[in-house]
């Protein structure tokens, strides 16, 4: 009895899902795991799929984006450069205003709306009562190899895949550093942890302090194949 009803219920699981793929079925796009991902709607369960679907759907990261009140603007593509660059996006701010622009890949930009609007401001609500104004980075593109070596894999800088994120500034106008303020046991590196804690659920690689000299001045963030969060 209890082998035939896990298939009953398996095969109700499954009408349902073909019922909703093929829009039999009506459900807030919130929970329709092929609707677009919305960039200001809550995460839930089914978030972390629709950016793994963002990542190799160029229309659907491009519906995403829209979503959001990211500014960007497109950029030519470099089809012959020594890194290749297709679909680039300028990105120059949203609800927090940037150090510099910086190039990014439709999947970056997605992943730094998501970071900005769920993670971020949140996280400054929550520790110091006020919003991030500004954040300060240390770049996205750049043509190299992991850590600059001479040979190797390239880095997903040299896909416009990642970002350096060095630091933010609040609407009180202090300044919250990575390097100085992440080895502190006060306010500030507290901050910083929830926001590098919260960073993993938009981007694929985030990676602090803690995983290595190299990143002892920012978080290290990308949208690559790998899941690291440290």
């Amino acid at each position: 009895m209890g082998r035939w009803l896990f298939w009953l219920v398996l095969l109700m699981i499954g009408g349902a899902a073909v019922g909703v793929w093929r829009g039999w079925l009506d459900v807030p796009p919130q929970w329709n795991p092929w609707a677009p991902l919305d960039v200001k709607a809550a995460p839930n369960w089914l978030t972390s799929y629709k950016l793994m679907r963002v990542r190799s759907d160029p229309e659907l990261c491009a519906q995403a984006l829209n979503s959001s009140e990211l500014r960007v603007t497109r950029q030519s593509d470099s089809p012959d450069a020594k890194c290749p660059l297709i679909g680039a996006l300028r990105v120059q701010g949203g609800e927090v205003a940037l150090s510099s622009s910086f190039l990014a890949s439709c999947p970056l930009a997605v992943a730094y709306a998501m970071f900005e609007h769920h993670t971020l401001q949140p996280a400054a609500q929550s520790v110091y009562g006020q919003k991030v104004m500004r954040l300060d980075h240390l770049g996205s593109f750049a043509c190299r190899n992991v850590y600059n070596r001479e040979s190797g894999a390239l880095s997903r800088h040299a896909s416009a895949d990642a970002l350096d994120i060095a630091g933010f500034r609040l609407a009180d106008g202090r300044s919250i550093s990575v390097l100085k303020d992440w080895p502190r046991q006060n306010q500030d590196a507290q901050f910083l942890r929830q926001v590098r804690d919260g960073a993993c659920e938009a981007f694929s690689v985030v990676l602090s302090p803690d995983y290595n000299a190299a990143h002892r001045n920012h978080f290290h963030v990308d949208v690559g194949r790998w899941s690291v969060c440290r």
